[in-house]
């Protein structure tokens, strides 16, 4: 006997199978490139209103369009992410850029600095270690050991340099002053310890400008020539000793001519 459903109007199907059944269309659809076609009319004349509004077809495209908007703005937030990393990693890389032409400026200063510093160490080395004429563009008027009863030793223990009265009198070389004042027969006189241990001296003069203990360098004004002293005229006693004594007295001109100084 063949089963026969009750007369009257038909059940609609249970929610499962209707949206196992929307689920099923959707992806046959979605396979065959329909569902983008599907017009809102044809699927009102299967049923109500209501009918249309609870199909599964309305669901599934209204959740791709969220899942839409979802991926793009996942995508803005990655793109904003990775644009405030590349702009870090650009500050970085600028930042370091900036440090090391810095730290190349402040190299090549301290370079040229150094240069600079050990070029002036060596110009006033160079300058202490020099030796000039006692008094500039001179000549020598008497010489060394000349013989004549005016020295109680019988001969010149230094060499006299012509000067008038008041001219320059420069310190030779660099060193410290050991004797200022009244020398007896030297007038006035300045005895010098130079740098290489020798001694110097300067006599007859009218003025002192030093004072012992002083250091003085090469060429610097020590006072002005005159004629104190045992004299016959104004003019400037130059020694050169090995001691600061009278009587250590070496070839002034040979002392001179050994450290540079033609004459």
């Amino acid at each position: 006997m063949a089963f026969t459903r009750p007369t009257g109007k038909h059940r609609r199907p249970s929610r499962a199978v209707r949206a196992g059944a929307n689920a099923a269309g959707i992806a046959t659809l979605a396979a065959t490139g329909v569902v983008a076609g599907v017009a809102a009319p044809a699927f009102a004349s299967a049923g109500d209103a209501h009918q249309l509004e609870d199909t599964g077809l309305t669901k599934a495209v209204v959740m791709t369009d969220d899942m839409a908007d979802n991926l793009g703005a996942q995508a803005a937030t990655q793109h904003a992410d990775a644009a405030k990393d590349q702009a870090a990693a650009d500050a970085k890389r600028q930042a370091a850029q900036i440090k090391k032409h810095a730290d190349e400026a402040k190299r090549k200063a301290e370079a040229e600095r150094a240069v600079k510093e050990r070029a002036a160490r060596d110009e006033e080395r160079k300058r202490l270690n020099t030796f000039v004429l006692p008094i500039e563009g001179s000549y020598v008027s008497t010489g060394y050991k000349a013989s004549s009863g005016l020295w109680s030793s019988g001969s010149h223990t230094g060499v006299d340099f012509h000067a008038e009265s008041g001219t320059s009198v420069h310190a030779v070389g660099a060193g410290t002053v050991v004797e200022a004042g009244w020398g007896g027969a030297y007038g006035n006189n300045i005895v010098i310890q130079m740098a290489d241990g020798t001694y110097t001296q300067y006599g007859h003069l009218s003025s002192i400008d030093v004072t012992v203990g002083q250091t003085v360098t090469p060429g610097q004004q020590i006072g002005l020539s005159g004629a104190t002293g045992n004299v016959t005229g104004p003019h400037l006693h130059f020694e050169a000793r090995t001691t600061p004594n009278y009587g250590s007295d070496i070839d002034p001109v040979a002392y001179l001519r050994a450290h540079g100084v033609a004459i």
